[in-house]
């Protein structure tokens, strides 16, 4: 039984290291690849950096320069933080009251949301756009409604499955105490909800950092955020510098890369929390 164990053990592992290999491979070749000139990633794109082909920071200078990328930045940045925050506060809140309060109308919004999860992007990203434009949401304070349209469905599912774990009698007490239901959630749920906050958060952080399309289709190029911003390296003959492109690509992930790494634990803890308690 040991022996088996050992081997099941032992397969797994080899599993998960040429799984890691597959997944760092292309990260390493485009950091490998934005220190080359253009002509030598076109021609031996799996060669190392040398004295021939090497070309420092050049790809980098040029490229961000290109591109304004540090007004991108910018955008990026405001998007997705305040969408993150909007998202984390109002599903909460939203999560707190449908679980809390059992009625069939708490309930037909639950099933809504859980619904909604299923509906993919590209059925409703026309009709999205065209609303947008009548709403005036179609710039970099409006798209944070989007976002949290878009995000509040898995962010209340989460939520919902937490709520459910945490005793009724501290809310309860705290009623007895005088708080009302505002002063309740703030002071004695939200603080409960911390786990599942993070790992909420990082997840649409992720999302909407990296997040091309909806960008895109929305704010086009008046507000340019960094997946946007990055296809303009591409020459309107269709012509591509990979050398300043992956350059871009290398910066634009050093952000989202040190955020997930600094609190990818809360991520596994609130989602078995979240498990667990719903």
């Amino acid at each position: 039984m040991q022996e088996k164990k050992k081997v099941v053990d032992i397969v797994i592992y080899v599993v998960l290291t040429v799984l890691a290999v597959a997944f760092l491979v292309p990260i390493a070749l485009v950091i490998m690849n934005s220190l080359k000139s253009k002509l030598y990633i076109s021609t031996t794109p799996f060669v190392l950096p040398n004295e021939e082909n090497f070309v420092g920071l050049k790809n980098y200078v040029e490229g961000l320069t290109k591109i304004h990328f540090f007004d991108s930045v910018g955008y990026s940045l405001f998007i997705t933080v305040f969408s993150v925050l909007a998202i984390v506060i109002f599903c909460s809140m939203t999560a707190w009251f449908i679980t809390r309060v059992k009625t069939k109308l708490t309930s037909a919004i639950y099933y809504m949301f859980i619904a909604s999860m299923v509906v993919p992007f590209q059925m409703v990203m026309y009709t999205m756009t065209k609303t947008a434009d009548v709403l005036k949401l179609n710039n970099y304070v409006g798209i944070i409604v989007i976002y949290l349209g878009f995000g509040a469905a898995m962010a209340v599912f989460m939520f919902s499955g937490f709520v459910n774990g945490i005793p009724m009698e501290l809310e309860e007490a705290a009623l007895i105490d005088g708080c009302n239901p505002l002063t309740m959630f703030i002071k004695v749920v939200f603080p409960m909800l911390k786990p599942i906050s993070i790992t909420v958060a990082i997840l649409n952080a992720m999302w909407i950092w990296n997040d091309y399309l909806l960008p895109y289709l929305l704010i086009g190029t008046k507000y340019r955020t960094i997946p946007v911003a990055i296809q303009y390296l591409k020459s309107g003959y269709g012509s591509i510098d990979y050398g300043h492109l992956m350059a871009a690509i290398v910066v634009a992930l050093i952000p989202i890369v040190v955020f997930y790494f600094a609190c990818q634990k809360y991520i596994i803890e609130g989602i078995v929390d979240g498990a667990v308690k719903g």
